[in-house]
């Protein structure tokens, strides 16, 4: 079957998903504190997961386009599917940015200009963290984004229609394009990072979070690539995606678990050996007062990939590499909470408390802070139900072959 069908059944199924992500999200704002500060940093948590999944979904197409690679034509449909979620992940940051210009939430630290007015850290980072740069800075760069992976996605979709000579053509264009993005790419998204997710900590900084935070979303797309393609496989979809393609999925999944697993440690070694105390305190409070998500991080995200798949025959086993690649995509999901969820914890404690003399890293056990509940699992499935609901909608307007790829024959015939 070369056209993916969108069935009623699969539809139903998504947005019950995403109505448990609403009924989700709409107890959270009921039982939360006066700032809502549990419901928008499960917004912010996964907004910023997902988009990042789009990201590097368009990101690694670029990547092999400009490379020559040839083994994933097969299934690059998945991968352009992947990277429409961008204008959705646009919208979605765009409400963060919204509610931090019109002081609606108090997830960052210097979104608060009496805060700011009596901090001179906050004051120097200032021209970079403000409302306007969040706001703007998030719909101008995610914006820049979805056109690049629009256009491939288009110059890809037409080559299917035309002649041989034309078709490279298109070929050549889409290097073109996708030789512009990547550097484009790499450098907007560690702003973005630096802006959605590290200056929850403000008084924080890291020159090796970007990478770090990229490699945790790169590894969640290659997780849920395999579990979508063993999905659609299963239901008679991308037969032509042979046990080497998911070979070397499972590769990919291997090698970057390590290098995240060689970031962390970087970051956490050289914060360690410096022992400065404003970049301490980063690692202090996760470590003293999230223990066992700390632990968990490094045992789900490192440990159970490379124990599993450093077996060559486990990366062909569809059961046993399903299996990793959702704990995996699951634990970059822990990973993303407990990188925001501390500081965001903090900033609240500060404005409730009016005054940083005040306020404690550390408030006790507090559920959706320590630890994620109920609603917050069920708030990621509504995001999941949300993001998959516009990966299959964008697989069913294309056929699943490209059968004008220049380099579909050498992925058809892939071996390892």
């Amino acid at each position: 079957m070369n056209q993916f069908k969108f069935t009623s059944q699969l539809r139903i199924g998504l947005i019950a998903m995403m109505v448990i992500g609403l009924v989700s999200m709409g107890l959270t704002w009921y039982m939360d504190d006066d700032l809502h500060t549990r419901f928008w940093s499960n917004y912010l948590h996964n907004a910023s997961f997902f988009t990042g999944i789009a990201l590097m979904a368009g990101f690694f197409i670029c990547i092999c386009i400009t490379a020559w690679a040839g083994w994933y034509a097969v299934f690059k449909r998945v991968w352009e599917g992947f990277s429409m979620f961008l204008i959705v992940g646009l919208v979605l940051m765009a409400v963060v940015g919204v509610g931090a210009y019109m002081h609606l939430h108090h997830l960052y630290h210097w979104s608060d200009p009496e805060a700011v007015k009596t901090d001179v850290l906050l004051q120097g980072k200032a021209g970079f963290l403000n409302s306007n740069w969040y706001l703007f800075g998030t719909i101008i760069i995610v914006g820049l984004w979805y056109f690049f992976a629009k256009a491939i996605r288009n110059l890809s979709v037409r080559e299917d229609s035309e002649t041989e000579d034309n078709n490279f053509k298109t070929h050549r264009r889409m290097r073109v394009y996708a030789a512009i993005f990547l550097p484009v790419a790499g450098f907007t998204s560690a702003a973005m990072i630096w802006l959605w997710i590290m200056s929850v900590d403000a008084h924080w900084y890291s020159t090796l979070f970007a990478w770090y935070s990229g490699a945790s979303w790169f590894v969640s797309m290659i997780a849920l690539t395999i579990l979508c393609l063993l999905y659609l496989r299963s239901k008679g979809y991308f037969q032509e995606v042979s046990v080497e393609h998911m070979h070397d999925l499972g590769k990919f999944l291997f090698a970057f678990s390590i290098f995240w697993t060689y970031l962390w440690f970087s970051q956490y070694m050289l914060i360690w050996y410096g022992n400065v105390g404003e970049e301490t305190m980063y690692y202090r409070t996760r470590f003293d007062y999230y223990k066992p998500l700390f632990y968990t991080n490094l045992v789900i995200n490192f440990v159970l990939p490379f124990f599993v798949l450093m077996r060559n025959d486990t990366k062909r086993k569809f059961g046993s590499l399903g299996f990793v690649a959702a704990v995996v995509f699951f634990g970059h999901w822990l990973d993303y909470f407990l990188m925001l969820k501390p500081g965001i914890l903090h900033t609240a404690m500060e404005h409730m408390s009016h005054g940083a003399e005040h306020a404690s890293h550390h408030v006790g056990f507090k559920m959706g802070f320590t630890m994620p509940g109920f609603l917050e699992l069920g708030t990621m499935i509504g995001f999941l139900g949300l993001f998959l609901f516009v990966f299959f909608t964008a697989l069913s307007k294309a056929a699943l072959l490209p059968k004008n790829d220049p380099y579909l024959q050498e992925s058809l015939h892939h071996h390892v």
